[in-house]
């Protein structure tokens, strides 16, 4: 059976992810309280900065700023700002 969390980007009960992709304390609040769609939702934008920006993930400065917009996006209501990309209209 499914795992269900509250999760706090949707703001509402979803199917929660299987086990936790994220290491330490990070990792474990995004394990209780992101659904699977909301981590979809992530790894989308996720590769979308990585690509745009370029970043090297075995770059520290690289990884904290990934990891400062995942929070942002995921607990904070913020959306993650692509140059040059324009979300296709509704």
């Amino acid at each position: 059976m499914a795992r269900t969390v509250y999760c706090e980007y949707l703001n509402k009960e979803a199917e929660g992810l299987d086990f936790q992709l994220y290491p330490g304390e990070l990792g474990e609040r995004i394990y209780n309280h992101i659904s699977k769609q909301a981590w979809a939702e992530w790894q989308k934008k996720q590769t979308m900065l990585i690509n745009e920006k370029r970043l090297n993930m075995m770059a520290a400065d690289d990884r904290q700023f990934l990891e400062e917009q995942m929070v942002a996006f995921l607990f904070e209501g913020k959306d993650v700002k692509i140059e040059g990309y324009t979300p296709p209209a509704p």
